[in-house]
């Protein structure tokens, strides 16, 4: 076994240590710095997008980086209705987040090809090496415990290349009017260009398990109304999502004292489990620091998941009543309801920054569940 040493390691080349690492190597060049990953690349094989209004001015920047796709509005449908929403979306490739960590990060400053096989204070373990740190950052992705109450996002998404133009041209994050299987249902359909689409089979359920070839056939079938395809790649994900439970959960208390990145450490959205924007508020947090030591890290972002976990504990409430309030083949009158709302109130939950006039808009008028099951999802707690 081999040694060296860094002013910080970030274990984990997924999106939120990456970026990390990235706007580590613009803003802050004097600290000596590792990223170690795994695979091959970094990022896997996903797609991550985003809203315009979640991310702050100062750091839309960091996310241009990535070179996302942008468009200027974004749809829903729901068997009641459908509407166009005036807020711009935006999606980035795993395949552009690994180009960005190569060409502004540097190959002196990140390792790839090395399984992680141990994490402590000051050391990471990977390929058989000991690596040592002042500073050790955990963004290995989730890791979820059983003090947390869990349903789960799950997804089987193919991109078509067409052999004439589709017809999409504004992404349709959800797209519910399609058989209620397995919860609450609903088909994701990102435009990438005329004649490339990404189509998403995406449930909230309460079972984690994804039957990923029968799923992929039935969007195979769905593309199949857009004409002759080829196949040009595929995703898949199984993404918690928070109905009860501490931060403690996921932040235990011990005297190893790593700092947690992304899922890791409960940074996405409730809700929609999307993570970019907590993991662009971190790295740009991260890069303001002048103490890299793991204990000051620790402190630094344990205590603003704690804040965060406590400011959304609303968006847990919801999803207690998505999944406790309707039978699984009605939970899309959940969103149908939610959807029927303003648009700067839309904008402000998928950035979770919700008011309290808002927080109360959302559960007030006439529930589109049973009025009594509602009530009980809402004071539902983990026992």
């Amino acid at each position: 076994m081999t040694s060296d040493r860094h002013q910080l390691i970030i274990a984990g080349g997924g999106l939120a240590g990456s970026l990390a690492a990235i706007v580590l190597a613009q803003r802050r060049p004097d600290v000596q710095f590792l990223l170690v990953e795994e695979a091959e690349n970094f990022g896997g094989n996903h797609i991550w997008s985003h809203f315009d209004t979640d991310v702050a001015a100062n750091d839309r920047q960091f996310v241009e980086l990535l070179a996302p796709r942008h468009w200027p509005d974004h749809e829903v449908r729901f068997p009641a209705f459908q509407k166009t929403i005036d807020i711009g979306y935006n999606s980035i490739t795993s395949g552009n987040l690994d180009g960005a960590v190569r060409r502004l990060v540097g190959p002196e400053r990140y390792r790839l090809r090395s399984p992680i096989n141990e994490v402590g204070k000051n050391h990471v373990v990977a390929n058989g090496n000991r690596i040592e740190a002042d500073g050790i950052i955990d963004a290995r992705g989730a890791d979820p415990s059983p003090l947390l109450q869990l349903a789960w996002q799950k997804f089987v998404g193919r991109i078509y290349r067409f052999a004439r133009p589709h017809d999409r041209t504004r992404p349709v994050i959800m797209d519910a009017v399609v058989d209620q299987a397995d919860g609450y249902r609903f088909i994701y359909s990102l435009p990438i260009n005329d004649r490339d689409l990404l189509i998403e089979d995406t449930y909230y359920s309460a079972d984690p398990n994804l039957d990923c070839a029968h799923l992929g056939s039935g969007l195979d079938k769905f593309a199949s109304n857009h004409g002759p395809f080829e196949r040009t790649g595929e995703e898949t994900g199984v993404l918690p999502i928070v109905l009860d439970g501490e931060i403690e959960a996921l932040w235990p208390a011990d005297e190893t004292y790593v700092a947690r990145l992304g899922m890791r450490g409960g940074f996405f959205h409730p809700t929609t489990g999307y993570s970019l924007p907590d993991a662009v508020r971190n790295a740009s947090l991260l890069s303001e620091q002048k103490d890299f030591r793991s204990v000051a890290l620790h402190s630094l972002f344990r205590d603003r998941a704690s804040r965060i976990w406590k400011d959304r504990s609303f968006f847990r409430l919801l999803n207690r009543m998505l999944f406790y309030a309707a039978e699984p083949d009605q939970r899309y009158r959940v969103l149908e309801h939610f959807y029927r709302l303003p648009a700067p109130l839309i904008s402000r939950f998928y950035a979770a920054e919700l008011t309290a006039l808002d927080k109360l808009r959302i559960i007030s008028g006439r529930p589109p569940v049973p009025l009594g099951r509602a009530l009980a999802a809402m004071r539902s707690r983990i026992q």
